[in-house]
């Protein structure tokens, strides 16, 4: 069954009227929140430790406080911190500063499905994830576009967790962008899934298998790393703008061919069972516990494998044509 999509029209903005809202944490999407309930004439304060962050958070024009102090002061505390740390810094800086009857929102479901914040009985708890990266979510707004907003409600302590989320979303670019209601879980499955699956594991772990087979027949890199990699993007815009459909549609029929029949060769029953399993361990806990694991450890694991993929022969041939192709834009 289709979610429904609600926009501006449907959101009683006004019940964020006279209520203080805390960022805690100015990164990647913290920023955009701030800026845009801002714009929206929502009062805004900035929880963030000291660094670059919280000076840029200044620079905006914001007041910058200590997360506990943040937490004080806010009638709903939206949680933009790192799925990994955001467990130990609520239970030492957050949670014990939370008024009765506040909102506690998140950007991701990560924390809240995992349980890695036993969430206070007394607080509404409230979920508002744009689809799409922070700096996206900022600029859509400062043209009158939004992006489209999952909300959803895990805790209705006050009985207005859902209008508090649904005016956070609007107020951020919802209104625009549509807002479609989900659940903590759903969220945050189909996000971790994405991630591991498609986006930034099977479609990167394709691209660097096809240009290791393109070397291997003595294709050189350059031109190897143009066919696998590169030209993704190319691709990817065409679907990311009309659908599936409208990109075969705009591709040569040579191209759709051989897609069309190749494609499922390759990504067959056996990759889908894999997927399955990837779920399996998602849903099950697996996945968190083992992240979570590898960042209380001092990120060891992700390092090391960041440092293997950036010196790998991929990456070098993508140096030579990034290169190449930025000199080419001017």
């Amino acid at each position: 069954m289709a979610l429904p999509v609600l926009y501006g029209k449907d959101v009683n903005q006004s019940v964020l009227n006279e209520k203080t809202v805390a960022v805690l944490g100015y990164g990647n999407q913290g920023h955009a929140h701030a800026l845009n309930l801002r714009d929206a004439g929502v009062a805004v304060i900035v929880g963030q430790r000291a660094g670059k962050n919280a000076d840029r958070a200044k620079a905006d024009g914001f007041e910058v406080l200590s997360l506990a102090d943040a937490a004080r002061r806010a009638d709903l505390v939206i949680l933009s911190l790192p799925d990994e740390l955001m467990g130990d810094i609520f239970a030492e800086q957050v949670g014990p500063q939370l008024k009765k009857g506040a909102a506690l929102g998140f950007v991701h479901g990560f924390a809240v499905r995992f349980g890695l914040i036993p969430c206070p009985a007394d607080v509404d708890v409230v979920l508002v994830a744009p689809k799409g990266p922070g700096a996206l979510l900022r600029s859509r707004k400062e043209t009158g576009g939004g992006l489209t907003c999952l909300v959803a409600v895990e805790q209705n302590a006050t009985g207005q967790a859902r209008e508090i989320a649904l005016a956070w979303a609007s107020a951020i670019g919802g209104d625009v962008g549509g807002m479609m209601e989900t659940t903590f879980a759903d969220e945050c499955e189909s996000d971790l899934f994405g991630e591991q699956t498609v986006l930034c594991g099977g479609v990167i772990e394709l691209m660097k298998a096809g240009f290791d087979v393109l070397v291997e027949a003595g294709i050189p890199p350059e031109l190897a790393y143009f066919e696998a990699v590169h030209e993704v993007k190319q691709v990817v815009d065409l679907q990311y703008a009309e659908g599936l459909a409208a990109m075969r549609a705009k591709i040569s029929n040579t191209a759709s061919y051989g897609g069309l029949t190749r494609g499922p060769r390759l990504i067959d029953d056996s990759v889908k069972a894999r997927m399955r399993e990837m779920l399996a361990e998602i849903r099950d806990g697996r996945f968190a516990q083992e992240w979570v694991a590898d960042a209380r450890a001092g990120l060891k694991t992700l390092r090391a494998l960041e440092e293997q993929e950036a010196d790998s022969p991929t990456a070098k041939a993508g140096e030579r044509v990034i290169d190449v192709t930025k000199k080419a834009a001017g």
